[in-house]
């Protein structure tokens, strides 16, 4: 569900800002929108990243899948595909797709042909196939269709015709439509692909994307700016829009401060010390939904002392999260007693197991051996997320905590690639980070968080391998059969509580804030906020319906 609130004003500590929009704005973006986003793309392509930044700048503007989520009528709904047939065992998917789609066509490809079967082979050869010509472009992987074992679960994907494919899998997969519904599961142009194969520019496929959505890329600057314009032969409707353009500005008060003065039409992540007051505001609005995430605090299980659950159970005991409720969501989360939310049908709560007992905290590190206390780093995220508004506030309150149980820690914190590269290398001892569900299913907690094999494709932060944990959620997923899914799904949160790879912290709502004139925004609970419909009211008003 979605809420808008109509708010007035400029906020109290901004209002001696500058009310004059910039130039820059009033000369670029008259037939568009300007999104001021909160960090870099780490690539344009969704199939090789985990970052929730990338997938809102990349994801449903410039891409299709075979299939989406409607979250009003909570089923799976058509998309590049019509429709769709299950056999009986549940291993083969059969997919019919439109007539109709076109790939974008730009100054660097243009398309001599409709979205066919052969584009959806590509998409999936490309990270499933080792061997495949493209597979090793990506110096990152494929972490989530790894994380989840999607590559072992796809044994072939077969071309039934111009406009029906076949997906078969080794055993039935009860998440597997959610999956392919994921903003990773894009789907790419083998055509524009053999192109830049024959011209032996193979690696340009990443950075110069082309995809179906209603979007195409124009630009990008490093640390400043990325431009898309609109797809005017859009399969499901040309954007209302002519231009999208999304600024870069990392600091959240500088973006509250840029949508105040109209310099940017959209933000994300407004300051959480700032909702209250932006409730408020007649002249924003102000957007939330339940945004099913988690933000946790993850330890390097494969570094001692993080190594013993003793020690992870006493840091865990040590810190005190209705202070970082209060002091960091301003009271707009909920504490977390799972890593899966309490909005999900599998959710199992523990009180106990994230109690905050500094005392039980002791203990625990005597028994460990490190009853003098120890030193270790808490790394920070420097970008904001529907998760964690503010990491660092967060790191500076667990560091007084621990510092109460002897324990010293140093906060520390890297330009957001390089955080999340070296956070892949194992080279933290503990992290704050998080994750929002990419769709309702709860395997998508699980299995690309704290699987053994989501340590290899880097998105398990804790380094945490259990196969007793992969046993029980794999068991899960082997059934449709929902109140046993339920069981399993217990038993792998009690067995989390027990062995604390990772301290769930909060649940929180997604904000974003717009220009009142701003309307057809969708920000949905699940994925990527979708801009297609998004449009200036006063610009394009006579043409809306």
């Amino acid at each position: 569900m979605i809420w808008l609130r109509s708010i007035g004003l400029c906020l109290p500590l901004l209002w001696l800002a500058a009310c004059s929009p910039s130039a820059e704005r009033s000369e670029t973006l008259q037939d568009g929108l300007l999104y001021c986003a909160e960090g870099n793309p780490e690539s344009f392509n969704p199939q090789l990243v985990t970052s929730g930044t990338t997938l809102d700048m990349t994801a449903p503007h410039l891409y299709n899948r075979l299939i989406d989520y409607d979250d009003d009528e909570q089923q799976f709904v058509a998309s590049l595909a019509t429709s769709w047939t299950v056999s009986d065992d549940g291993t083969r998917y059969r997919f019919k797709l439109r007539d109709d789609v076109s790939f974008h066509e730009t100054s660097y490809f243009q398309p001599s042909r409709y979205l066919n079967s052969e584009d959806i082979r590509f998409s999936f050869q490309r990270w499933l196939d080792r061997e495949h010509p493209f597979h090793a472009i990506s110096t990152t992987g494929y972490p989530f269709f790894t994380s989840i074992g999607l590559d072992k679960l796809i044994t072939a994907v077969n071309t039934l015709g111009e406009h029906e494919i076949e997906i078969k899998l080794s055993q039935p997969d009860s998440s597997f439509l959610a999956n392919l519904a994921s903003d990773f599961a894009v789907i790419l142009s083998a055509e524009y692909a053999g192109q830049l194969l024959q011209r032996e520019q193979a690696h340009l496929i990443d950075l110069y994307p082309i995809g179906t959505g209603p979007f195409k890329y124009q630009s990008f600057r490093k640390d400043v700016s990325l431009r898309y314009e609109s797809h005017a032969e859009y399969w499901d409707g040309a954007a209302s829009i002519q231009r999208l353009v999304f600024r870069i500005i990392p600091s959240d008060h500088k973006r509250m401060l840029m949508l105040l003065t109209g310099d940017c039409d959209i933000i994300p992540y407004p300051p959480a010390r700032d909702i209250s007051d932006l409730e408020q505001n007649e002249d924003i609005q102000l957007y939330s939904t339940v945004s099913p995430n988690t933000a946790f605090w993850a330890f390097n299980t494969q570094r001692p002392p993080f190594d013993d659950v003793r020690v992870r159970q006493a840091l865990i005991h040590a810190i005190d999260r209705r202070a970082i409720v209060n002091a960091v969501y301003f009271d707009h989360a909920a504490l977390a007693q799972s890593i899966l939310p309490n909005t999900s049908w599998a959710h199992f709560s523990d009180e106990e197991a994230f109690s905050y007992d500094p005392e039980i905290a002791r203990e625990l590190l005597a028994d460990a051996g490190y009853g003098n206390g120890f030193s270790m780093n808490i790394w920070a995220m420097p970008v904001q997320r529907a998760y964690n508004p503010n990491a660092r506030k967060m790191a500076e309150l667990m560091q007084a905590d621990l510092a109460r149980i002897g324990v010293e820690v140093n906060i520390i914190s890297y330009e957001w690639s390089t955080f999340r590269r070296r956070l892949v290398d194992g080279d933290h001892d503990s992290v704050l980070i998080g994750w929002s569900a990419d769709n309702p299913d709860p395997d998508n907690f699980f299995r690309p968080l704290l699987s053994c094999d989501a340590v290899l494709s880097g998105s398990n932060r804790a380094h945490w391998c259990n196969p007793a944990f992969d046993e029980m959620v794999g068991q899960a997923i082997a059934t449709a059969d929902q109140n046993q899914r339920q069981v399993y799904y217990q038993q792998a949160q009690e067995l989390l509580n027990d062995q604390v790879p990772l301290m769930p912290i909060v649940h929180s709502l997604r904000y974003l804030a717009a220009q009142p004139e701003i309307k057809g925004i969708q920000l949905q609970p699940y994925g990527s906020i979708q801009l297609h419909r998004a449009y200036k009211e006063d610009i394009a008003a006579e043409e809306q319906p």
